[in-house]
């Protein structure tokens, strides 16, 4: 058992090299991506595990639905479909759906969500 907790990210987490490789479009910065699946694999209906990403701004299309809690730093996102911007700090927690055009500034140095996906 791996309990989420405020800033507890599995050390080390993998590299996932940057942002850019990975279906997004960066709008600012050049953010790179760190990760630890704990449940799934990247092809997997359902995952879970770690996400975590260097400060940045980017734009991407959720590929599946999602919950997410902030274990550390801190983002904005924006909802772009209904202009709803959020800020998000450790504890914090979302839902999105899959097909949700959601653009992302990164406010800290890193942040890291604990997350759930389904496709």
């Amino acid at each position: 058992m791996f309990p989420v907790q405020k800033g507890r990210v599995p050390d080390p987490l993998d590299p996932w090299g940057p942002l850019r490789n990975h279906g997004v479009e960066i709008l600012e910065g050049e953010p790179v991506a760190f990760g630890k699946l704990l449940h799934g694999d990247p092809g997997s209906s359902i995952n879970s595990g770690f996400f975590a990403v260097t400060q940045g701004r980017f734009r991407m299309q959720y590929p599946y639905d999602e919950h997410a809690v902030v274990v550390e730093g801190e983002c904005v996102l924006l909802d772009e479909a209904t202009g709803l911007s959020t800020h998000y700090q450790v504890g914090d927690a979302w839902f999105v759906k899959k097909g949700t055009q959601v653009q992302w500034t990164i406010v800290s140095p890193r942040f890291a969500k604990h997350y759930m996906s389904v496709r």
